[in-house]
């Protein structure tokens, strides 16, 4: 297990996750931040995009889940965005946080975020 890692932070998509219906019929914004552990060596000893993750391509996948089929769990929705990022067969682990900031939650409050870790 390599102890190289790539991060994507502070990604947002606008979703409808959650179990009240107001959830679901407004939606609100999740922010995603993901780390990729896997060998970055290869990648630059060659200079060469090929042999690392596109962070690029991967946020624009990882936006698609957010914005896509709604779930009530965010544990849920980390757990697809883990198997997205693991869809690269480069990426070794990866650990996955999404933040609902405006979870419906009836005091003041910074954030509530699901962390996973998910390796092959």
């Amino acid at each position: 297990m390599s102890g190289d890692s790539v991060s994507l932070v502070g990604l947002r998509a606008r979703g409808r996750h959650g179990c009240l219906p107001a959830e679901r019929e407004l939606g609100q914004e999740f922010v995603v931040d993901v780390a990729l552990f896997f060998d970055t060596a290869p990648a630059a000893a060659g200079d060469d995009l090929a042999k690392t993750v596109d962070y690029g391509e991967l946020a624009v996948r990882l936006a698609a889940i957010v914005e896509g089929e709604p779930v009530n769990l965010i544990e849920t929705l980390a757990q697809r965005l883990a198997g997205a990022c693991l869809a690269n067969e480069l990426v070794e682990e990866v650990e996955v946080k999404v933040h609902k900031p405006a979870a419906p939650i009836p005091l003041p409050f910074d954030d509530v975020v699901v962390t996973v870790r998910r390796r092959r």
